[in-house]
């Protein structure tokens, strides 16, 4: 790669150069960003997952911007336009926004009144008033009359178009103007022209039917609802702009100072520059400080898509216990699914505790019935419409002691009872029943459930329709994988989906290791899986040391101490008389290794500290132990809470303006940012994380529009 990138990717993340040189050659012989954070940290020096994730992000943009270049370049040359110092001037670049202003110039474009001006024969002219050497602009004008320009003031006319084209593809003009708009233009914003202040659909944004506010620190939520509220013609939205500034800054470059001239060439070229202003650069600028603006709010937005949805798929597992879960309802009644402790489903019924049926003697008998017969341990209860309900009719059912019950969220459960995945799961099942074994898996193993489902119907971010979706692909993407791997996955029984996310495996091959698992049984090795086909050296080493055996002989097989160093950690062992087993059972044992004794130049410290580290908590579960939410019990619905009320909580999102959180009512309830600590905070992941427990007050409640603020503020 092009030192200039490397160069900027070293400036850019604040590390070495060589440790960007290393982190790219890694990409480049195709290993994933797991597997290069967590065992190669001897040639990155210990980057983590974020800083190896932005190598690869800077990386391949400027793959693309070498991509483009190339482009250029072939097309300046076709033009025979290409000379050695403009060939230097675009090889150097690093800014797309620059690049795309040298070729400014050479872009084929359509017909425009500079092009027309030029046919008429009229550009000598217009370069002869830049050059300020006109003393007489009419006689001068006299000489360019022919049968395509009637008089002197076409030809003046054609000349300033001329001029006005050139002025607004000079790169300097370009880039003063762009510092310019991000520095200070304001946005402004107002109710689109012939819509009522009243109009339902309108009314959404009626906090900026009379907006202003400076584009360079608008918050990334506030401009995303603003362009929201445009494209959706509700808003019409501007830059705000001191066009006097613009128009000397613009001069500056053009004009430069002290020139001597006529004061009727400067005239004319000032009148070229205010119409190359208005017409062509303030409407190019503008566009560009709205989207430079917008990719940074899609930065920030896709920022808390990350941290939530890790968030989410690291909440605490109950772990392999027998599940009865239900997906509540009214008219449709409840569906009960009852699931072995590996999630298999045993049973399916409907019960009918809730108007207009009532059947609720009946419903008791079947759920004590089910909880004796499967030998339930733990009762799931979707998140959704009549949940409140259900859980307090379940409550209410004498159950065998230690039995508990868990609010699930139902969020893209729909999606994933509908999805071809559910259908390949449970074929001979409608969507109702594969609903509710989503809710009760989910309980035993977020993370192993929730990969079956896209994060965007995962309800944890802010405006996902509306950023840039390649880079939140990429993000969350890059989010599950880390999160599938940072837990590990159990070789034996992990599902296809779950190994499709571990590191170097993806989906083909995730199916050709459960195929080979049903024809051949369990995996009694990691080195087993180069039998699988298709499986070959570079991806056993991607992924044998995120995958976990259990019960294999080898107690190395259920750590994440990759097989690569197997040897290393037998000889460990022997070194002190000791087995590998010995190792992971005996801290005095491995209190008597010297790790310095086995630095070498492809091992460091940093891989035998994790190696030691993995010996002291093999197969330990980094999740936390999963808590039931107790609700208050006197709340059902919005109408039921009063200002002042201090309640207990699940956070359910997080956002850049607050959180939302859920105190057992249909509607959650906001906490302001603002609303947050009694101190000040940029970012609400400082106080609160998702699905944590909390303590909220009631601050104001509208029935109308089914609203509440909450506040953690002055809560005990």
């Amino acid at each position: 790669m092009n030192k200039i990138y490397l160069e900027h990717i070293k400036n850019e993340l604040s590390i070495a150069l060589w440790q960007v040189e290393n982190c790219i050659s890694l990409i480049e012989e195709g290993s994933t960003i797991p597997f290069i954070s967590r065992y190669r940290k001897e040639r990155t020096g210990g980057l983590d997952e974020v800083q190896v994730a932005e190598v690869k992000h800077l990386f391949n943009l400027f793959v693309e911007l070498e991509k483009r270049k190339g482009a250029i370049l072939k097309s300046i040359s076709e033009q025979d336009k290409l000379t050695p110092e403009l060939e230097k001037e675009i090889e150097e670049c690093i800014d797309s926004n620059r690049l795309e202003d040298i070729y400014l110039p050479y872009k084929p474009k359509r017909r425009t009144k500079a092009s027309i001006a030029k046919e008429k024969g009229l550009e000598p002219l217009a370069l002869a008033l830049l050059e300020f050497k006109i003393s007489d602009i009419d006689c001068e004008a006299q000489k360019y009359l022919n049968e395509q320009v009637a008089d002197t003031e076409e030809a003046l006319q054609g000349a300033r178009d001329i001029i006005a084209e050139m002025v607004s593809e000079t790169p300097t003009v370009r880039e003063a103007l762009r510092t310019q708009y991000a520095k200070y233009a304001k946005v402004v914003t107002k109710q689109q022209r012939g819509l009522s202040q009243e109009d339902e659909q309108s009314s959404k944004y009626r906090n900026y039917f009379e907006f202003t506010g400076n584009i360079s620190n608008i918050p990334s939520h506030r401009l995303l609802a603003l362009l929201r509220g445009a494209n959706e013609g509700h808003l019409s939205i501007k830059l705000d702009v001191d066009e006097s500034y613009s128009l000397k800054a613009i001069s500056r470059e053009i004009v430069g100072a002290g020139r001597v001239g006529s004061k009727d060439n400067l005239l004319q070229v000032e009148s070229a520059i205010a119409d190359s202003y208005k017409r062509l650069l303030h409407p190019s600028i503008e566009n560009e400080a709205f989207r430079m603006a917008k990719e940074r709010a899609d930065r920030d937005a896709v920022k808390v898509f990350g941290e939530n949805l890790t968030a989410l798929l690291l909440a605490a597992p109950v772990g392999q216990k027998r599940v009865l879960a239900i997906d509540p309802g009214y008219r449709t009644g409840c569906k009960v699914v009852c699931l072995d402790a590996q999630g298999e489903l045993l049973h399916n019924d409907t019960i009918y505790p809730h108007p207009p049926v009532n059947e609720k003697l009946q419903a008791i008998k079947k759920i004590s019935n089910l909880v004796e017969a499967y030998k339930i341990e733990v009762i799931a209860i979707g998140d959704g419409t009549a949940s409140r309900e259900t859980e307090s009719f379940i409550k209410k059912i004498p159950m065998p002691g230690g039995l508990q019950v868990f609010s699930v969220s139902e969020d893209g459960a729909s999606v994933y009872s509908a999805s071809t995945v559910a259908r390949e799961e449970f074929p001979d099942y409608d969507v109702t029943v594969r609903g509710a074994v989503s809710i009760g898996r989910r309980v035993m193993d977020p993370l192993a459930e929730l990969v079956k489902i896209d994060p965007k119907s995962l309800g944890v971010g802010q405006y996902q329709h509306d950023i840039d979706q390649s880079l939140l692909k990429e993000t969350l993407d890059n989010t599950v994988v880390s999160c599938v791997n940072k837990v590990g996955v159990n070789l034996n029984t992990a599902s296809r989906h779950l190994l499709s996310y571990v590191s170097g495996l993806g989906v083909a091959t995730a199916k050709n290791i459960v195929d080979y698992r049903a024809q051949n049984g369990p995996f009694k090795s990691k080195v087993e899986l180069l039998k699988v086909k298709r499986l070959g050296e570079k991806v056993f080493e991607q992924s044998a040391g995120f995958l976990r055996i259990p019960d294999a002989d080898n107690p190395l097989e259920n750590t994440a101490v990759h097989p690569e160093r197997y040897a290393l950690v037998q000889k460990m062992a022997k070194d002190i008389g000791k087995t590998v087993k010995d190792l992971v059972k005996d801290s005095d044992s491995r209190a008597k290794i010297d790790v310095k004794k086995y630095v070498s130049q492809e091992v460091g410290l940093p891989t035998l500290q994790d190696i030691m580290d993995e010996l002291a908590k093999p197969g330990l579960d980094p999740r936390k132990t999963a808590r039931v939410m107790e609700f208050a019990q006197d709340v059902h619905t919005i109408e039921d809470l009063k200002i002042g009320m201090v309640l207990p909580g699940l956070v359910t999102n997080i956002t850049n303006f607050g959180v939302f959180v859920d105190v057992g009512i249909k509607q959650d309830g906001l906490v302001h940012i603002s609303q947050l600590a009694d101190r000040y905070i940029s970012n609400p992941a400082e106080v609160v994380k998702l699905h944590e427990h909390v303590k909220v007050k009631v601050l104001d409640i509208d029935l109308k529009r089914g609203r509440i603020q909450l506040t953690l503020k002055g809560v005990e």
